[in-house]
C-alpha cells in the first residue's frame, strides 16, 4: 500500500456539505484535497454530472476519512430563519 497516494473517497453535493467536512478534517488532522467542478465559464454546469466536487485523502487516513464523512452526513441539516 502506498501511503502517500491520494485516492478519491466521496463525491461532495453541495458547498455546505464541503464546509462541514473541512472543518472536520482540520480539526482532526487530516489532509485532503477538494477538487470543484463548477466553472464560471460553464455556470456550474458539470455539478449536475459530477456532483459539487471531488474529496481525496491520503491513502493512509482513507477509512478514517470515510468514517467521518459517514457520520456527518447522517446529521440532518439545520436551517435557522432570520426572522
Amino acid at each position: 500500500m502506498n501511503e502517500d497516494k491520494w485516492v478519491r473517497i466521496h463525491t461532495i453535493e453541495n458547498i455546505f456539505e464541503m464546509d462541514m467536512i473541512k472543518d472536520t478534517f482540520e480539526k482532526e488532522d487530516i489532509e485532503y484535497r477538494i477538487k470543484e467542478y463548477k466553472d464560471t465559464a460553464y455556470d456550474g454546469l458539470f455539478v449536475l454530472q459530477k456532483g459539487y466536487a471531488g474529496l481525496f485523502v491520503k491513502e493512509k487516513d482513507k477509512e478514517l476519512a470515510q468514517s467521518i464523512v459517514m457520520r456527518l452526513r447522517s446529521l440532518p441539516y439545520v436551517v435557522f430563519s432570520k426572522d
